[in-house]
């Protein structure tokens, strides 16, 4: 299989993670980086789910128009692992924290942020392994 693509699958799926994730802690009255929401929030659910979709999209499959006046598709994917690997930085940093606050869980009970940020870590950096391994892989001819 093409790397990309499975990189765009890949990316797809941390996608989906994390704005079910942000949905759900905006639901909770928890904003970017445990603040609390404020109305921008919207704009910034909406904003996540155009990039949930179209990141995929770039990485799937060659884009004329992408390649020819932004970037390669290759030089799209490495600036994209470096920004997931600044992402998974700063959740590691949460996971690492002696001490974190919790949410009401979908289920019943609590989720600590630790819990959600070891979560997050996983799939962030599952994906970013893919991602660069289709950045740093030469293509076919």
């Amino acid at each position: 299989m093409d790397p990309f693509r499975f990189a765009a699958r890949a990316y797809l799926v941390y996608g989906v993670v994390y704005w079910l994730g942000g949905v759900y802690l905006a639901t909770q009255g928890v904003g970017v980086r445990g603040g609390r929401v404020m109305q921008a929030g919207v704009v910034w659910i909406l904003l996540g789910l155009v990039l949930v979709l179209l990141i995929p999209y770039l990485l799937a499959r060659p884009r004329a128009w992408f390649e020819r006046w932004i970037l390669s598709r290759r030089d799209f994917a490495r600036v994209l692992a470096a920004f997931m690997a600044v992402r998974a930085w700063h959740v590691a940093q949460v996971a690492l924290r002696p001490e974190t606050t919790s949410v009401p869980a979908p289920w019943g009970g609590e989720i600590t942020f630790r819990l959600g940020a070891i979560v997050f870590m996983i799939v962030t950096v599952a994906a970013l392994v893919l991602i660069a391994r289709a950045a740093w892989t030469k293509e076919a001819a």
